[in-house]
């Protein structure tokens, strides 16, 4: 009998006998066996074996025998690729990441001569491995690692709750209630815990300022009151803790950006925000969980603007690129180590490729950087992989979209 035929039988004894293992357990455990055929089977035996022993849980296939696991667990290959699709239709992944999501924005004038900008969600559907437009009352969406939930806000923001949408179910199973309107949510990187950027305005609405010129175009504005942490599993929010942005400049206009939300470290130990306009060209400003200013940890240093940031291992560190290409630097110096194909680095598949907004440096001949398509590029490496067709925008999806990308 196979190795695969070993783990699955095991797993369907313990069921028999009551003890129900994890959701998708099985081929879980075979995925990463197919991704590292380098490990010995007699390793990965005992541990299957000590884990089976232990799991409870919610079996991989439902009654009638049919497989319920979501489509980012099913979807054979490390590499999951639609060159021909834009916006997607159908699952993209490469190596341990995936794209959960993607958005269009679009911005409409309001009776009162404000502007409001509004986002248009295509969320990847768990049972057929399709992104579906999401409804249109979820103005803001954040998957979390795994795949399995994501974190909505509802209406116009900010919103009075977080929903929690099961994205096998298409569900929201938990409403949680909070007493500071939050306009964002973040899912920490090992997706126990969110953090809730709070605003007293949207941050999305230009404001027609009452006192200005009629010929003036609404404002931005700065409105963000604080933060607070909530766990994942019970519901439970943390303690508000005040961080309130600058509201206007030296000419009594603001001029930061308007949605400066909390965002995790690599680690999860800390927070940042993005900076429009940091002092002496910093990037990002740094924060305790506890809302107090702190430095930047050491492997995040020189983090600049790209959303890729550290790789898992922590030993690169993307960088600031153009249409030529991205940096990958040493998180420890600063130094570039190399430079690979794309202009803005998305995400780490795994410790040596990266998803990148880019075009094939063999096929684009320097079109700039408004023609462009994700690609698979590889750290030492001149190859590149088409994950999807250039980026435009379609009748569903008004707009150029931009991805979001989660562990699967």
């Amino acid at each position: 009998m196979k190795v695969e035929e070993l783990v699955r039988a095991s797993l369907r004894e313990q069921a028999d006998d009551g003890v129900r293992p994890p959701a998708g357990f099985a081929d879980r455990v075979l995925t990463v066996r197919r991704r590292r055929r380098t490990r010995a089977i007699a390793g990965l035996a005992v541990a299957t074996a000590a884990v089976v022993a232990a799991a409870v849980g919610v079996p991989a296939l439902d009654g009638g025998g049919e497989d319920v696991r979501p489509a980012s667990e099913r979807q054979p290959g490390d590499v999951v690729a639609h060159p021909d699709q834009s916006p997607p239709r159908d699952l993209i992944a490469a190596g341990n990441t995936a794209l959960a999501a993607f958005y269009t924005t679009r911005t409409t004038d309001q009776p009162d001569g404000d502007k409001l900008m509004t986002r248009t969600y295509g969320l990847l559907d768990q049972k057929t491995g399709k992104y579906e437009k999401a409804p249109k009352k979820w103005a803001w969406i954040d998957v979390a690692p795994g795949m399995r939930t994501a974190a909505v806000l509802e209406g116009e923001l900010p919103a009075r709750r977080i929903g929690l949408l099961n994205l096998i179910t298409g569900k929201v199973e938990r409403w949680i209630p909070v007493n500071h309107q939050v306009a964002g949510v973040s899912w920490s990187p090992d997706g126990s815990k969110l953090v809730a950027t709070a605003y007293s305005k949207n941050p999305d609405r230009l404001i027609d300022l009452p006192d200005d010129l009629p010929d003036n175009d609404p404002q931005p504005h700065g409105s963000r009151t604080g933060f607070f942490v909530v766990d994942a599993s019970s519901g439970d929010v943390g303690a508000f803790r005040e961080l309130p942005q600058k509201t206007a400049g030296d000419f009594g206009f603001f001029d930061g950006n308007p949605r400066e939300d909390l965002r995790w470290s690599r680690d999860g130990k800390l927070l940042y925000v993005q900076l429009a306009t940091g002092a002496d060209g910093e990037n990002r400003a740094w924060y305790t969980l506890k809302g107090d200013k702190t430095k930047a940890p050491a492997a995040e240093r020189y983090a600049g603007w790209p959303e890729a940031g550290l790789s898992p291992d922590g030993k690169l560190l993307a960088s600031n690129g153009d249409a030529k290409g991205s940096p990958v630097l040493d998180p420890r110096t600063g130094k570039e180590i190399t430079t690979v194909p794309g202009q803005q680095l998305l995400a780490w598949a795994d410790n040596k490729r990266i998803i990148a907004w880019g075009c094939d440096p063999e096929k684009c001949g320097g079109k700039g950087e408004f023609r462009n398509q994700l690609l698979l590029v590889t750290v030492g490496s001149k190859k590149v992989v088409p994950l999807s067709d250039f980026r435009k925008a379609s009748d569903a999806y008004p707009g150029r979209w931009s991805p979001m990308f989660a562990a699967r």
